[in-house]
Formats: C-alpha cells, sequence, structure tokens
C-alpha cells in the first residue's frame, strides 16, 4: 500500500518572483478592504487569494502549467 503515496520534494517550490509577491500583496489588501469600505461586497474576500499566494511565493496554477517568473540559476 505505501507504494502508492508518492511525494515530491518541489512540491511548494516558490514560483512568484519578488517583485510580483508584493504587487499580489498590495492587490489582495485592497480587494480585501472592498468588503468593508466601498461596494462592502461579500466578493472582496477573493482578495485572500493573491494575499495568500503573496505571503507564500507559491502560485497553484503556476505550478500547474510549469510558470515560474523566479530568475533562473545560471
Amino acid at each position: 500500500m505505501s507504494d502508492d503515496l508518492v511525494v515530491v520534494g518541489d512540491t511548494m517550490k516558490q514560483n512568484v518572483h519578488n517583485i510580483e509577491r508584493v504587487v499580489r500583496v498590495i492587490a489582495g489588501l485592497a480587494i480585501i478592504s472592498l468588503v468593508f469600505i466601498g461596494p462592502q461586497s461579500a466578493w472582496g474576500w477573493l482578495g485572500v487569494i493573491p494575499l495568500a499566494t503573496g505571503i507564500t511565493g507559491w502560485c497553484p496554477p503556476y505550478a500547474l502549467l510549469g510558470i515560474s517568473t523566479c530568475k533562473k540559476p545560471e
């Protein structure tokens, strides 16, 4: 049964560049602020997604598509 489980060490490797991370955090906070000011809509909670990916530096869709905005080591 233990043969069914495959763990890859690079599953949560950083794939978001530091500048993009800052932009994501700022955008996430701005979107979340819409819950409290402006239209005061629950849709503002979608800002948690860019906030979380900015904080962690890992974006699941990037990982699935093999995209990385980080510099490649030479």
